[in-house]
């Protein structure tokens, strides 16, 4: 970004200068993991507890070993579960093995076809883990009630779903999510359903905070190529909102006036 349009978010009391947020799942191999994250700019990472090894076995490789703590900010993930217990115990794990780190990601998910997020489960774990000391950073569908419901009950960042987990669709309700970002007091990321650099650039353009991703990168026929690509995608949706777009019309405006033509 040029230095007059230059900015910055905040999570957790933490400032950050990008707004990419990215997993780490189905990379081919650890090597391409941490070459596609770097090549991101990303500073925050989310990794699932339940699927990714950060210490809990040793003679297994250690995703921390190509992300470290000491360069990123790791985001524990509640994917996987099904139901507010199983979430809730998965964060107490998570800060055990990261020494107390009490920044998680919760998600619960309804079913495994859809993997939509079951809202009464996710409030329930929410409450929980927010009584015990925890910033919570919640995925959660497009409704702007349960998003303003997420915030009430102190989710430190709303994270709405664009599209289903993993689908590459791009927002499939964008009236929805722009609601969400004009009523909110905390920081709203897209999550989940981007597909490619221009899913992830209007995500900022309608006011997102930031945009959380993984396969779309990940699943690219060139990971690291996509990883460059979004990251100049969120940069560019950004100075497009801090710039405030044209009005759309109807009909045709000439670029250069009309009036006192020469001839």
């Amino acid at each position: 970004m040029s230095e007059n349009t230059a900015d910055t978010f905040t999570i957790a009391g933490k400032v950050y200068n990008s707004r990419l947020l990215v997993g780490t799942g189905k990379y081919k191999d650890m090597e391409e993991t941490g070459a596609a994250i770097a090549e991101s700019g990303a500073e925050i990472v989310t990794v699932a507890v339940r699927r990714t090894n950060m210490g809990q076995n040793k003679d297994e490789p250690n995703i921390l070993d190509v992300l470290p703590p000491e360069r990123y900010t790791i985001l524990p993930n509640t994917a996987g579960c099904y139901d507010a217990k199983t979430a809730v115990r998965t964060c107490k794990l998570a800060r055990e093995m990261l020494d107390g780190h009490n920044l998680v990601k919760l998600e619960v998910l309804g079913d495994e076809k859809t993997l939509f997020p079951d809202v009464m489960q996710t409030i329930t774990a929410a409450e929980e883990l927010i009584k015990d000391g925890f910033d919570v950073m919640v995925y959660t569908n497009d409704d702007p009630i349960v998003a303003r419901e997420l915030e009430k009950i102190g989710c430190i960042a709303v994270m709405p779903l664009a599209a289903p987990i993993g689908s590459g669709l791009g927002i499939r309700n964008k009236l929805n999510i722009r609601t969400i970002v004009e009523n909110a007091n905390v920081p709203i990321l897209v999550d989940a359903g981007v597909g490619t650099a221009s899913d992830a650039a209007e995500a900022m353009e309608l006011g997102c905070d930031g945009v959380l991703m993984n396969t779309a990168i990940a699943a690219a026929d060139n990971p690291i190529l996509m990883a460059s690509a979004m990251r100049k995608a969120i940069e560019a949706g950004r100075e497009a909102y801090l710039a405030g777009r044209m009005p759309a019309k109807r009909f045709a405006s000439a670029s250069s006036p009309i009036e006192g033509m020469f001839f």
